[in-house]
């Protein structure tokens, strides 16, 4: 990045800053048309302890999830990306509150284009530490007022001087024209509207090129009617490519946006095109960049325009199909051609379709095969021909609820980067051992009748694997022990699974999830480089000797049989294990761990600062000298009184969540409702309610409930003093704390929540200042 352009970020993103700082904390800060430059902003973020950018926000709305499973999946990507733990998944929606709820944070969510998007990351300010700040970019200012959010940025055009330098420094990178150019450059300049996106992508395509180019390029430009057209703008940017940058251009525009760059490279490998130079002229002509993770990034509008372009191509040259009625036409009648390489059929809309045995046969230079649905609803391709055969050299195949037991048997998947056949009435794969060299991705999650697993010996490349649903499935094969690049297995609900291999112990496994598999009474030997691991607790009956050695592990959870989304429970109705009463002693020599999703009645790790028990009814005690800051108790109906006292009174800054049916006597000032008045010069409290869900099963109870879901009957308020010298506590003593209780009783929850200073970032919504405080 050129200095003064570096200069120009800065600018903006202190300016964003600044608008930051003067928001009152009771609102989230909307942010209007900055995209893709609110990444730096992050670089003035050392003020908070945790940051992180969620782009592709726009996409996620069609992701095919239901309501639930959308929100599940956005806050387990915000804490995944936050947290910086790849593997991480969540199991209900109070997950993003306890994680968050004592830390200062700055997220910015880009390009919002759903309330949902919003309701199920940033729905109440009290999800996020005092001092945190939420910024959002969205095209639809309706959302932000939907949302009641008051305090907008909009980002004007730049001017004239402004619009000329960002041209420069992409086509000279300088930022004045070079002397025989002025001219050129303010023509170009004026001929793109000054949309700063615009600027930069003909800027690049021009980089380099003499006087009579740019006249070739002002002649393009000034044909377009609307110079603030921005995609007939960008059209001029891309058009310049060659061929084969082109290409993949257009590829990655259907594909391959936001996917690792490493990854790309290997669904490329077996082409012609030089794909590393290729990625190399796109970021260079700034149609992509690669973030500092190895993501390919490419602007939503610049999609927009490579997908626009595809629909474009004449019939017989088109490399890319994504119509649906041309898709149809060419399974149905196998009217394809040898220039498709590849296949994006959205099904969620479609009638019918019958795909001939032949539909294939004559594209045999199709690499990429994606069908899914973007929504529900819509009608599944029910019939494939058993006898169909897929082209030979398929990179990727993404095949949403593929309607038959196997894949047919002249499918050879010797090629394959990423199988990927969600939800599908599979029972195998393929008989016998195939050539598997090459693939990476293996997602078989929802494979409800899938029974065997083949083998996979040769599979010496694969890095991730889900076997999430696989309900019918009773053994992992012994070839399991040949991958040794597998970094992330994730095993969620096989509730029939019940013999693994002996030793997991790949040094590259860093993420294993087996929970709901009750039918396992062993844990198998797991590599020391393990950093998160989630288990059944029937798990625990016999545990590795290699459990001691887990230095690196940093999130351990155990779960119950009880603890089960409640989403899941019409289906999985066979839960065989234990309530969790106990973990042994070797969770204190785990000196890296940070999250323990369990219990134990023993000594906890000194690192340890979060603990959940969500299912254990039997808990009485937890070790008192530990230095935790974060319970989330649910469901401990016998916590002893002295367990509850030390929760209540522990100081510095902490949050809980305990069963309970009134205000506990440490809370001076209470009040029968949801209002309570204390007097003004109370500086520092903690803030207690007691909630009674209004319907019987309510599906989720916990710190993030939303007042249509629950009354409050009872609140308090605990003044939190100084025990030294009768003051009032230090900033560092009390500074952002949270605490938080529920009942007794199954059918009310009592939470505690603590406040410092009635500062309105914790609880804006029920302190406010007047003659007296009144919290509501």
């Amino acid at each position: 990045m050129m200095e003064n352009e570096a200069r120009m970020i800065e600018k903006i993103s202190k300016d964003v800053l600044d608008k930051l700082n003067a928001t009152p904390s009771r609102d989230f800060c909307g942010m209007v048309g900055i995209e893709i430059h609110l990444m730096k902003v992050l670089i003035f973020s050392s003020r908070f302890q945790l940051s992180c950018f969620v782009n592709n926000l726009r996409g996620s709305h069609h992701s095919g999830f239901d309501e639930h499973g959308l929100k599940l999946h956005l806050q387990n990507q915000l804490l995944s990306q936050m947290l910086n733990q790849n593997d991480m998944r969540i199991s209900h929606l109070g997950a993003l509150k306890e994680r968050l709820c004592d830390h200062r944070v700055l997220i910015i969510l880009d390009d919002v284009n759903s309330i949902k998007q919003l309701e199920a990351l940033a729905n109440e300010t009290t999800w996020f530490g005092p001092g945190s700040r939420i910024v959002v970019t969205t095209e639809n200012n309706e959302l932000m007022q939907q949302h009641g959010i008051n305090y907008t940025y909009h980002v004007v055009f730049p001017s004239d001087e402004q619009a000329l330098k960002i041209l420069c420094r992409y086509a000279f990178r300088q930022s004045y024209p070079h002397i025989c150019f002025k001219e050129l450059a303010l023509r170009v300049t004026k001929l793109c509207g000054n949309l700063p996106l615009g600027l930069r992508v003909v800027g690049s395509s021009l980089r380099g090129k003499n006087e009579e180019e740019w006249e070739e390029v002002i002649l393009k430009l000034d044909t377009i009617l609307d110079h603030q057209d921005i995609e007939e703008v960008l059209k001029v940017g891309y058009e310049s490519l060659h061929e084969n940058e082109l290409s993949l251009f257009l590829h990655i525009a259907v594909f391959f946006n936001y996917n690792d760059v490493d990854f790309v490279k290997s669904m490329f490998a077996d082409n012609n095109l030089d794909i590393k130079h290729g990625l190399k002229i796109l970021v260079s002509r700034s149609l992509i960049h690669v973030s500092t993770d190895g993501e390919i990034v490419m602007h939503k509008l610049l999609q927009q325009v490579g997908r626009k372009a595809v629909r474009r191509e004449e019939p017989w040259k088109c490399r890319i199909l994504i119509e649906t009625p041309d898709i149809c036409d060419v399974l149905e009648r196998a009217k394809g051609s040898r220039a498709v390489s590849g296949i994006l059929f959205d099904i969620s809309d479609i009638d019918e379709v019958s795909i001939s045995s032949r539909a294939f046969k004559r594209m045999p230079n199709l690499r990429f095969l994606k069908i899914y649905k973007s929504k529900e609803g819509g009608n599944d391709i029910e019939n494939i021909p058993e006898d169909i055969e897929f082209p030979p050299r398929l990179r990727l195949l993404h095949w949403e609820a593929y309607p038959n037991k196997c894949l047919p048997p002249t499918f050879h998947p010797e090629y394959l980067v990423q199988l990927n056949l969600r939800d599908n009435e599979l029972e195998k794969l393929w008989e016998g051992t195939q050539r598997l060299q090459n693939l990476q991705k293996l997602d078989l999650f929802g494979s409800l009748n899938f029974k065997e697993l083949p083998d996979l010996s040769n599979a010496s490349n694969l890095d991730s694997l889900d076997l999430s649903g696989c309900e019918s499935l009773v053994e992992i094969p012994s070839s399991f022990r040949n991958l040794h690049k597998l970094k992330q297995l994730t095993m969620l609900l096989c509730i029939k699974l019940q013999v693994v291999p002996d030793h997991f112990n790949l040094a590259s496994l860093t993420s294993v999830v087996m929970v709901g598999c009750w039918k396992l009474r062993k844990l198998p030997g797991i590599s020391r480089n393990i950093t998160s691991l989630s288990i059944a607790d029937t798990m625990l009956e016999e545990l590795p000797e290699s459990v001691r050695l887990w230095s690196r592990l940093e999130t351990l959870s155990i779960y119950g049989s009880l603890n089960i989304s409640p989403i899941w429970l019409d289906r999985w109705q066979e839960r065989k294990g234990a309530d969790i009463v106990t973990i042994p002693d070797w969770i204190k020599d785990l000196h890296g761990l940070t999250w323990l999703h369990g219990l134990s009645k023993t000594c906890l790790p000194s690192s340890l600062r979060k603990l959940t028990v969500e299912t254990c009814l039997s808990l009485v005690y937890f070790p008192f000298d530990s230095q935790v800051t974060d319970f989330f108790f649910p469901h401990c109906f016998k916590l002893c009184p002295e367990a509850r006292s030390v929760i209540i009174q522990k100081q510095g800054r902490m949050s809980a969540y305990l069963p309970g049916g009134e205000i506990p006597w440490e809370f001076e000032y209470q009040a029968t409702g949801n209002a309570l008045t204390i007097p003004f010069d109370i500086y520092r409290f903690r803030i207690c309610v007691v909630i009674s869900p209004k319907r019987e099963h309510i599906e989720d109870v916990n710190l993030v409930t939303t007042s249509q879901d629950v009354d409050i009957t009872e609140c308090g308020v605990q003044v939190l003093r100084e025990e030294t010298d009768g003051s009032i506590g230090s900033q560092e003593s009390y500074d952002d704390e949270c605490l938080s209780d529920v009942s007794n009783e199954p059918s009310s929850q009592q939470v505690y929540d603590n406040l410092s200073g009635g500062n309105s970032d914790s609880c804006s919504e029920q302190v406010s200042e007047d003659e007296d405080k009144s919290l509501s």
